[in-house]
């Protein structure tokens, strides 16, 4: 269940000495998937300190939970990022590799013990730290210049059902209000995307809220649900 103790969340350590001191705190999630095989690769990369990247949890296919990073620390693993404001996304979240082939090595659906595994390691940390469902996000969310990870199949509705994530909204009664690309872009920036890249942060915005068609072009459904993300959070329904 999310929220339980972290002595039964987390299976064993694997420290990795890549990380220094935040200077934001904690108000978001970042997942990410590992796109190497086996897992044990992975973990080499996050503790080499020539690579210069690491997570504070890992978790395995098969449900295994691995911490590399302590919390308190800034693990190195959303690189050149932005979400909401901020460009440091490192200092502000704890970032969570999934270990998966990724698209790279081919791309499937999440295990459902690996999913098991998440959500209640998220729902404590969600928890502890206050973090606004908005700010459970992907990788791609954060860096859609550079990543697409966790992918088009990861279960986000799964997360929603605990309250751990927004939800993909259904009521699209209100529409599109946009008159032009130019605001509607204006609009996916102050819901948080880097939109220095248009069709890149498009193409983030539809694999996380319509992963099923992907096109990079601005139509009148994912408009519809932009706008309605907006209202519920300027309404006071999410934050």
């Amino acid at each position: 269940m999310p929220g339980a103790d972290d002595a039964e969340l987390v299976h064993r350590e694997v420290p990795s000495p890549n990380h220094n001191e935040r200077n934001l705190p904690i108000s978001m999630v970042v997942l990410h998937y590992t796109e190497m095989k086996p897992v044990e690769t992975a973990l080499e990369r996050m503790c080499d300190p020539a690579a210069s990247v690491s997570a504070h949890y890992c978790i395995t296919e098969e449900g295994e939970v691995i911490r590399l990073v302590p919390e308190h620390a800034r693990a190195w693993h959303a690189g050149q990022s932005f979400w909401r404001g901020i460009p440091d996304v490192n200092s502000a979240s704890i970032g969570i590799e999934l270990d998966h082939p990724g698209h790279a090595l081919g791309y499937r659906s999440f295990a459902d013990a690996q999913i098991n595994a998440l959500l209640p390691l998220l729902g404590r940390i969600v928890k502890q730290y206050d973090i606004p469902r908005a700010n459970v996000v992907g990788h791609s969310c954060v860096a859609p210049m550079r990543k697409i990870d966790p992918g088009e199949l990861f279960p986000w509705d799964r997360l929603a059902q605990y309250k751990l994530c927004l939800p993909r909204p259904t009521n699209l009664a209100a529409g599109d209000p946009f008159h032009n690309e130019g605001a509607f872009f204006l609009a996916l920036e102050r819901f948080g995307y880097d939109i220095t890249d248009q069709r890149k942060a498009v193409e983030a915005f539809e694999r996380r809220w319509r992963p099923e068609h992907i096109t990079g072009v601005v139509d009148g459904e994912i408009a519809a649900i932009l706008w309605q993300l907006l209202l519920d959070r300027d309404q006071g329904r999410t934050r």
